[in-house]
This record gives C-alpha cells, sequence and structure tokens, in this order.
C-alpha cells in the first residue's frame, strides 16, 4: 500500500452497535470519550479496546483475495478510514479531529466473519483487520474528519 504520510487521511465511514450480535450501524459521528470508548458501541466503558479502525484500502485488498465485496460494516470495526496508513505497533498515536487515539494491539478477524460475510472471509481479513486503540481524548469524530499521526514531541507524557 502506498500512502502518503504527509497529507494524512479522512474518516470515511463509522459503526456502532449495544451489543455483540447486533448489527454495526452507520452514524454519521460518535462521541469519543476518553478512557472509556465510544458513546452507544458495546466496548464503551471497556478497559483498553476503545475503538476498532480499519482502512478502506486494506478492505479492498481483502476483498480481491475474498472475491466478492465485504461492506464496511461486517467487518465490525468502528472507523474506516481512507488515505491513511494506520499504525500498528502498541503506543503509537494518531489524532482524529483532536481526539488522541493509542494503539494497543493488532486486530485479529474474528472467527464470526465467515458466517456472517461467506468461507473464507476470516483468512482474506488476516493482516488487514484494522488496529484497535485507547482513547486518550474525548471530542466528536465525524465522517469526513482529518487523521494525523501524533508527533511524539507533541504526545503528552
Amino acid at each position: 500500500m502506498s500512502i502518503d504520510a504527509s497529507t494524512g487521511g479522512a474518516v470515511h465511514a463509522i459503526y456502532v452497535s449495544p451489543a455483540r450480535k447486533i448489527p454495526m450501524r452507520s452514524v454519521p459521528s460518535v462521541e469519543a470519550v476518553e478512557g472509556k470508548g465510544l458513546v452507544g458501541d458495546r466496548y464503551h466503558g471497556t478497559k483498553h479496546r476503545h475503538v476498532s479502525v480499519q482502512s478502506s484500502e486494506d478492505l479492498a485488498e481483502a476483498q480481491a483475495v475474498f472475491e466478492a465485496p465485504i461492506a464496511h460494516d461486517l467487518t465490525r470495526r468502528n472507523i474506516t478510514v481512507s488515505g491513511f496508513e494506520i499504525p500498528t505497533k502498541p503506543g503509537e498515536r494518531i489524532f482524529i479531529n483532536g481526539v488522541l487515539l493509542e494503539v494497543v494491539r493488532i486486530a485479529a478477524p474474528c472467527k464470526l466473519l465467515d458466517d456472517d460475510i461467506g468461507a473464507g472471509a476470516k483468512t482474506a481479513l488476516r493482516r488487514r483487520a484494522g488496529t484497535i486503540f485507547r482513547l486518550l481524548g474525548s471530542g466528536t469524530i465525524t465522517v469526513g474528519d482529518q487523521i494525523t499521526y501524533a508527533a511524539p514531541e507533541l504526545e503528552p507524557a
């Protein structure tokens, strides 16, 4: 994937779901609460897994491997971004509309993907399933918001 890190990227879509087996719902914006997660999402209030982020470019690669469309919401990720290479190293940080997020871990594709999308979806999404972040700041995240890498010298200690 060749993405120009100097230009940043943008939020392409936002999804939340209040429970595990309830379909993800597309929303135009969401409140991010420091140390809690996204309001209205099932992970709101968990210790570390506040936000999952995937890239539309990685999803396109997964679709090519899967040889069929994969809807953004079926991956069960909260935020889909475009034009941005999502960091994967724990401790790396990004800003979305001034909200600071910190990488916890790479997101592993769920075994239920084969049931929800089709046989082979989990394999197609391996190494393309996004990243799990914790929220180090609060604010509103809206479709179209810019995403940038947090410069180490600007990050809180």
